[in-house]
């Protein structure tokens, strides 16, 4: 179940990443693509439970780290938007999926050709502007005033650290102008499709055991699967 798979980087180099799957080499296969910064701690154990869900209904599913992200060793501030981009097409390929599911800002990078869903798609801009606002709110805290325009500046020309998350110039950049590409082949999943309030709108990691249900059965249905029904167990 947990693994490590090879990402490529930058100048041709690679990096060793975590991997994460339930692989019984079976004929619908999800590639996986988390929600990112604060919201991929918030939404860890819920995507996970999308994914033991979808084990159960017979669908491979595989959640690869991107360089820079979770518990990669490649610094963070040396990655762009493109960079994690190319390591979803390369994760794509090397485990053969049939299917992407992406998650909040993950449906930035979702591989095009791929159909699949991306579930409470969020936007570059709405991103950034969450992150400096908890930014701003933290400096008042602490008796500093920090506004969002002199932030945004900032964060252009050098780089800006975010919730304890440093971003480098270009990857900001990015960001500010990030918006998830209109499809035909994958279907946007609101969250009022799901029910309850997002699990990323809370203050605290947290669980929400039949919202990882519904989005499971969603995407189960949609593939002719019945959901909720163990069929063996997955493999890393």
């Amino acid at each position: 179940m947990i693994g490590t798979w090879t990402a490529p980087l930058q100048g041709g180099e690679t990096a060793e990443e975590l991997l994460l799957s339930f692989d019984g080499d079976r004929a619908s296969r999800l590639l996986v693509l988390p929600a990112w910064f604060d919201e991929a701690n918030k939404l860890r154990r819920f995507t996970l439970e999308v994914m033991r869900g979808l084990d159960e209904s017979g669908i491979d599913s595989f959640l690869p780290d991107l360089p820079g992200c979770n518990e990669s060793l490649v610094p963070l501030e040396t990655q762009t938007i493109a960079d994690w981009r190319a390591a979803a097409l390369e994760a794509a390929e090397k485990f053969a999926a049939t299917h992407v599911l992406a998650v909040r800002a993950g449906a930035l990078i979702a591989p095009p050709q791929l159909p699949g869903w991306r579930y409470a798609p969020q936007s570059g801009p709405k991103q950034l502007r969450g992150m400096i606002r908890a930014r701003t709110i933290a400096a008042r805290e602490e008796g500093r005033e920090e506004s969002s325009e002199a932030l945004m500046g900032e964060g252009r020309n050098t780089g800006l650290v975010l919730a304890g998350w440093p971003l480098g110039a270009e990857l900001f950049r990015e960001l500010a102008g990030a918006e998830a590409e209109p499809s035909q082949i994958q279907q946007d999943i609101p969250q009022s499709q799901i029910e309850g309030a997002g699990l990323w709108l809370r203050a605290e990691p947290d669980h929400d055991r039949a919202q990882a249900a519904a989005l499971a059965g969603i995407i189960a249905s949609s593939l002719g699967e019945k959901p909720g029904e163990p069929t063996g167990e997955g493999v890393a």
